[in-house]
């Protein structure tokens, strides 16, 4: 079964864009938002699934990046995101951010995935 389905409905996906805080290096900040704040937030009651996205740097691109990192947080409905967000563990995660995030530089929205190609594409399982 393709990640993100459930039964045949997909699951919201949270998606947050973050930029590190001035002064950290990127070895700091990744390593810092991986072992420490991702295992935090691995703990999130209804919390499906968790991806980081950690930038690179493409020799040759010329296009500069907005943002250091994303992450990916699939939970079954919005029932279950709101009452994640209730949590400890949420309010937890939300404080260790001061740690590594500049939040003047974050994007955030709430979302469902439509796969245009590729394995589990919305078109091979009988979606529009």
């Amino acid at each position: 079964m393709p990640i993100g389905i459930i039964s045949g409905e997909t699951m919201i996906k949270l998606v947050y864009c973050i930029t590190k805080k001035p002064g950290m290096t990127d070895e700091e900040f990744f390593h810092y938002w991986k072992e420490v704040h991702g295992a935090m937030a691995a703990r999130i009651p209804h919390l499906r699934r968790l991806v980081q996205s950690h930038r690179i740097v493409v020799p040759g691109d010329k296009f500069p990046h907005d943002y250091d990192g994303m992450a990916e947080l699939w939970f079954d409905d919005e029932a279950a995101l709101l009452e994640a967000r209730e949590s400890e563990e949420w309010k937890a995660i939300t404080q260790d951010e001061a740690h590594f995030i500049d939040r003047s530089k974050v994007a955030y929205f709430v979302s469902k995935e439509h796969a245009i190609a590729g394995e589990g594409n919305d078109t091979e399982r009988g979606r529009s």
